[in-house]
């Protein structure tokens, strides 16, 4: 069964500045929190995820999520979207995008397929990079995710 993505204005940060990698994967775990999807200790894993393997997935887009252990501290599965327009370095690479996920069970694949279709599309790409309001965000992560996914 496909996942289906579901993100609200609640969970979307436009114009945000971050001093470096480890401070926007801080933003987006925060926001998590905030949505009420993760208990605290998942962002310390986020971390850790990034140091074990970089979450940047190209375009200028990076997936910041948690390590595999720490699904057990995801409350639902829920997105974080966060834009930097002046980029964040990436490990070498320039970040516009910051996408966090928390996923429960086994539905982070379908949530990662979902994501993977939308951001393929380089018109979808360019929009959410460019995005200066969180409707147009919803409206192609929430909504043309979804359709992908299902």
């Amino acid at each position: 069964m496909a996942t289906e993505l579901r993100i609200g204005p609640e969970a979307v940060r436009l114009g945000r500045t971050a001093a470096d990698r480890a401070d926007a994967v801080d933003q987006c775990g925060r926001l998590l929190l905030e949505l009420d999807a993760v208990e605290p200790a998942y962002l310390p894993a986020m971390h850790e995820r990034e140091r074990s393997m970089s979450t940047y997935i190209g375009e200028g887009v990076a997936i910041p999520h948690g390590t595999d252990a720490a699904r057990a501290l995801v409350k639902r599965t829920a997105l974080a979207f966060v834009q930097f327009p002046d980029g964040v370095d990436w490990g070498g690479r320039e970040a516009v995008l910051a996408i966090g996920i928390a996923a429960r069970g086994t539905e982070h694949t379908g949530v990662l397929a979902a994501l993977a279709r939308v951001l393929s599309d380089g018109r979808a790409a360019a929009r959410l990079r460019g995005a200066s309001d969180a409707a147009t965000v919803v409206a192609l992560l929430g909504s043309s995710a979804a359709e992908q996914a299902t």
